[in-house]
């Protein structure tokens, strides 16, 4: 069993609007866009990072919003539900906040003894706040959202599949004991963790397999210290069997991706360096930066992206 995950790093989403994404995890969501790039692959596409005042590993919300993308189709073989958490007690006033907001979809319930809120985001995506008490975390207060209701990063994620069984194994060789179980979903929390510890396993054995588009999870990220603990998990992966890309350099953090049996992408990102490796903490996610193979690019693409400011 490996020890050197710590909890979720990031999740890494698709949008059909750069500037609506931008909106609503700033303004509506109150968080910090912390950087302001684009898609390695494809650089005529930002990727956009919002998170707590420095982009801490376990808060970090990102996305690459690919003009008239189709509508991703929910379904097994993806992250489900992307849940962030709150202060006990500030649920009405995130309820009244979305409800201002126009968000679709909000509903209140309880799960695993947890109050929490499920909404929507601008293209569907699926999103939950969760009261946590005394979550000690550092908090972002920029955009009307005061010390006592911001975000402090995320609670948990939920993946859906058709059948829980091999990933269930996976998660328990990656760190993950389980905690819980209720109503179909499985519950698997990180021992000593950076607060964003749990992923919640739905199966759903009658419901098709999702198709990725605007509102979908591409990746979900866990967090490792540095790139020595990394290559450990690396190679246990792929002593057990997984197909484990190489390390690749993010410019904010190296990851390595590997497809799990139920057809998610995971991918191990180190919390080295950093997103003020290029910035200074005050500017962050202000400037366009641009990878160094993209640089050359820099005039044509800052005529073609959209402004978000």
């Amino acid at each position: 069993m490996l020890t050197q995950i710590k909890g979720l790093h990031h999740v890494t989403s698709m949008a059909a609007s750069a500037s609506t994404n931008n909106k609503f995890f700033t303004n509506t969501l109150g968080l910090r866009r912390v950087k302001k790039t684009v898609n390695f692959d494809a650089p005529d596409v930002y990727h956009l990072y919002y998170g707590d005042e420095v982009g801490t590993p376990g808060s970090v919300m990102t996305y690459f919003p690919f003009p008239h993308i189709a509508q991703g189709r929910p379904g097994t073989g993806e992250v489900g539900t992307t849940v962030f958490s709150v202060p006990e007690g500030s649920l009405g006033y995130w309820t009244d906040r979305l409800t201002k907001a126009g968000a679709d979809g909000l509903k209140a319930d309880e799960t695993f003894g947890e109050k929490r809120l499920h909404f929507a985001g601008p293209d569907g995506d699926g999103f939950a706040l969760v009261e946590v008490r005394d979550d000690n975390r550092a908090q972002w207060t920029g955009n009307g959202v005061g010390t006592d209701e911001a975000i402090r990063g995320f609670h948990s994620a939920s993946v859906r599949l058709r059948d829980e069984g091999s990933t269930a194994e996976l998660l328990k060789f990656m760190g993950y004991e389980q905690v819980d179980a209720k109503d179909g979903v499985t519950r698997f929390g990180i021992p000593g963790g950076n607060g964003a510890d749990f992923i919640d396993v739905e199966t759903m054995p009658n419901i098709n397999s999702a198709r990725l588009g605007a509102g979908s999870v591409h990746h979900i990220a866990f967090a490792v210290e540095n790139r020595a603990k990394q290559l450990e998990v690396r190679k246990a992966l792929m002593d057990t069997g997984y197909q484990v890309t190489p390390v690749i350099d993010r410019d904010y953090f190296w990851a390595i991706y590997f497809r799990t049996p139920g057809g998610v992408l995971f991918e191990i990102a180190t919390n080295e360096p950093g997103f003020d490796r290029d910035e200074d903490t005050a500017y962050l996610g202000e400037a366009l930066k641009l990878p160094t193979q993209h640089e050359h690019l820099r005039k044509a693409l800052e005529e073609h992206l959209e402004p978000i400011g």
